[in-house]
This record gives structure tokens, C-alpha cells and sequence, in this order.
């Protein structure tokens, strides 16, 4: 879980550093906007994938266990679980917004009288 947390704050900032390049390469038209694209669609969907990895895994261990333990212990847990899912949705929203910065810089590079 750490992992996919990791990887998706790198993503956030890849997004960052890719839209700057290309809003900062002139009148050339670089790559960079299919990263985007597939970090605004994929980036809330791996953050479901895991938090709801992490809340299976947390349910088979509690049902290993036999009886319920406390809320302070399943606290953390569900909160990893949180955690993911609102790191995936910020990444699915900068890659947004800076796909949007990137399509306006493109019309304008094309669009240009």
C-alpha cells in the first residue's frame, strides 16, 4: 500500500512537471498530453483498487481473528484505506487540471492567426 501511495505522489508531481514543460516549449508542440490523459482516468481508479485492496484485506483479517477487535485497532486501517482513495482522486485532479492547461496551450500553438 505504501507502494501504490508513493507511486501516485509521483504521479501528481510527474503531471506538475510534465505540463509545465510543455506549457514552457514554445511554439513547438511536445508530448507529454497521453501521460496526462491516462493519469486523470487511471489515478482514481488505482487509489479504489487499493483501498478497497487494503479494506479486503483488513475484512479477512478480522474474520481470521474469530471475535471483533476494537475500533482503535481497525482504526488505522480503515484510514490507510481513506488515505488511498483521496490520493488517487487528487492525482485524477491534477492531471485534469493540468491536462486543461496543456489543451489550451495546444489551441493556442495551432489555433494562432
Amino acid at each position: 500500500m505504501k507502494l501504490i501511495m508513493v507511486m501516485l505522489v509521483a504521479a501528481s508531481v510527474g503531471a506538475i512537471v510534465v505540463a509545465v514543460r510543455k506549457v514552457l516549449s514554445g511554439p513547438r508542440l511536445t508530448g507529454g498530453s497521453a501521460y496526462l490523459q491516462a493519469l486523470r482516468l487511471g489515478g482514481p481508479l488505482i487509489g479504489l483498487l487499493g483501498a478497497a485492496w487494503n479494506l479486503m484485506m483488513s475484512n479477512l483479517a478480522i474474520a481470521n481473528v474469530g471475535q471483533q477487535p476494537p475500533y482503535h485497532v481497525l482504526a488505522p486501517g480503515v484510514a490507510e484505506a481513506a488515505f488511498l482513495f483521496v490520493l488517487g482522486l487528487i492525482a485524477g485532479v491534477i492531471a485534469v487540471i493540468c491536462n486543461w492547461v496543456v489543451e489550451a496551450r495546444i489551441d493556442r500553438a495551432v489555433l494562432r492567426p
